[in-house]
């Protein structure tokens, strides 16, 4: 709100006050706050109470509980406008029309209480009915069948909006109004008391005191509409004035309850400007969090950042929030979102602080997180290739198996079958040939093993990195020395890795005995293999090993002797 026009509104209430006390003191027996100082005393203060929380609630932009407090306090003087000695048509119209309008706003305004919005169909129906009830019943439709003259009332300005003056009709439409209000009193009384029990206990504190001051404030009225139920209309009787002296304390109440809840949220930001040195320094992953859900008082809190159409966490996993969620927003861009407890943040000033006390930290964890999740992304990326590349060598295998290996078997049988037939004293010439072709023969069958050994291993597969290490020891035998073997199971890939390891390190010296070890530790398969040099393919065992998290190290022992090293995690 313009500061003008809040200025406008506060001089506007406070002359409506003043002027309303001065009706009543000008007529007491028709009033309710003109019969004492006490009474008098207690209309401004209620009155002034609504005005002053509403006006300050515009100010801290929770504009709707602000119009609708603001409303009610202008209709909590409006009571005294239908007095016969305001001496003016126009205010004595308005108090016609308006003289029970406040108990509905102020239903209004409690049941919004703190977000601006009504949370379910049944306090809907039961604000419209209050509005129906009060507004139109005993207002509009009362109004304009009300003739001062045909209700011998003479000292009553004229009623601008009469249409058809009826006193039996006047009387009829004042009785079902009066009725209808016990009735729409008693169910926001009841929906109040039931919303302050069915709240969680972190709601509780929220709203605990509001709901409480609005059952009250609503349970007198009901008061009020039962004990006029047997005249018809309302009335300022005795107990009538004494409703009133109670419905005006529960208003105070009900204004410094708002006000207790403004109270919380500067305790809140103070916290928040703590937040602002304590994260001065960037904090770990996920700590941003931590920090918010300390200084906030809300455990259940969370934090994730859009990336894409994807939410990550502070860690750069990914996140789903539930329960109520508030976008956190910089130069108009959502950075982040939280999920936490019910009214919480329903302030947006105070999102608003949050968001720039923690701007820094936030841009940085944002940024940390999206790293993090294209790391991850990258390294599943590399896994997946491996995978892919162990499957298909693990196909190559099997076609060089059962297709070229069976093929050239089938050719020694034949060829063992072509000697046969060549008789007792077989052409030498003809022998030669075919001891060559078998020698070939042999020859391209152990290259065919070999090969597809070196593609994968079958057994390696089959059985597991301690059976391949053996096999491969008993097919090199004098060039490798197996001091150590891990004998569990662990990860296929972890598997593939470190076979992979210890073979390329043989390939590379074939003349060297290599000592192997293979032992679990911290939950990390540890390789090392003795040789006189580096492996050649050591970039690709490093990125192979990395791609699960792990790391290949060459390390020197001295007379040109090296010890490559890979620890790779057993769970990949």
């Amino acid at each position: 709100m313009a500061r003008a026009t809040w200025i406008a509104v506060l001089a506007a209430g406070l002359a409506v006050g003043a002027f309303s006390l001065a009706v009543a003191r000008d007529a007491p027996a028709y009033s309710y706050g003109g019969g004492s100082t006490f009474a008098g005393a207690a209309e401004l203060v209620a009155g002034y109470a609504l005005l002053a929380v509403g006006l300050t609630a515009l100010g801290r932009r929770q504009a709707r509980v602000g119009e609708l407090l603001v409303a009610a306090s202008f209709a909590w003087f409006l009571l005294e406008w239908n007095n016969p000695r305001t001496g003016s048509a126009f205010v004595f119209t308005v108090g016609l029309t308006l003289y029970v309008a406040a108990p509905p706003l102020v239903a209004h305004a409690v049941f919004a209480y703190p977000s601006g919005r009504l949370s379910g169909w049944p306090e809907r129906v039961g604000v419209a009915s209050a509005y129906a009830g009060a507004v139109i019943v005993l207002g509009l439709l009362a109004a304009a069948l009300f003739d001062p003259a045909a209700e011998d009332c003479a000292q009553c300005p004229h009623n601008f909006l009469l249409v058809h003056g009826s006193r039996s009709a006047y009387a009829d439409v004042n009785r079902v109004g009066v009725d209808l209000g016990l009735a729409w009193a008693l169910l926001l009384a009841l929906l109040a008391a039931a919303a302050l029990v069915r709240a969680n206990p972190v709601r509780r504190r929220v709203t605990a005191p509001v709901l409480a001051a609005g059952a009250a404030y609503l349970a007198l009225v009901a008061a009020e509409f039962a004990h006029s139920t047997g005249r018809g209309f309302l009335d300022t009787d005795t107990l009538d004035r004494r409703l009133w002296l109670a419905q005006a304390g529960v208003l105070c109440a009900l204004a410094l309850a708002v006000a207790s809840g403004w109270v919380r949220a500067r305790r809140t930001r103070s916290e928040v400007a703590r937040l602002v040195l304590e994260l001065a320094e960037s904090p770990p992953a996920g700590g941003l969090r931590d920090a918010l859900a300390s200084k906030l008082g809300d455990d259940t809190l969370e934090l994730a950042y859009p990336v894409g159409d994807r939410l990550l966490d502070g860690r750069g996993r990914s996140a789903r929030l539930a329960g109520e969620v508030t976008p956190l927003v910089q130069a108009g861009k959502e950075v982040a979102l939280l999920s936490h407890r019910p009214g919480l943040l329903d302030d947006p000033a105070l999102v608003e602080e949050v968001a720039a006390a923690a701007r820094l930290a936030l841009e940085n964890e944002r940024l940390q997180a999206e790293t993090r999740f294209q790391l991850e992304e990258l390294r599943a990326s590399r896994m997946r290739i491996i995978e892919m590349g162990d499957a298909e060598r693990r196909r190559l295998e099997r076609d060089l198996h059962d297709g070229a290996q069976q093929r050239l078997v089938a050719l020694a049988l034949d060829l063992r079958l072509a000697r046969s037939r060549l008789g007792v004293q077989p052409d030498p010439v003809e022998l030669a040939r075919v001891d060559e072709a078998e020698g070939q023969l042999r020859l391209a069958l152990a290259e065919l093993r070999e090969l597809a050994r070196g593609i994968f291993p079958a057994v390696l597969a089959e059985e597991g990195l301690t059976a391949a290490l053996e096999a491969l020891e008993e097919e090199s035998p004098g060039r490798i020395g197996l001091t150590s073997v891990a004998a569990s199971r662990v990860g296929s890939a972890a598997e593939a890795a470190a076979y992979f390891v210890v073979a390329e390190t043989l390939r590379c010296d074939p003349a060297y005995r290599h000592d192997v070890a293979v032992a679990q530790q911290d939950g990390h398969l540890v390789v090392e293999v003795d040789g006189a040099r580096p492996p050649a393919s050591v970039v690709a065992l490093q990125d192979r090993v990395g791609a699960l998290d792990g790391s290949v190290r060459i390390l020197s022992r001295g007379s040109g002797r090296v010890t490559v090293r890979a620890e790779i995690p057993c769970g990949s």
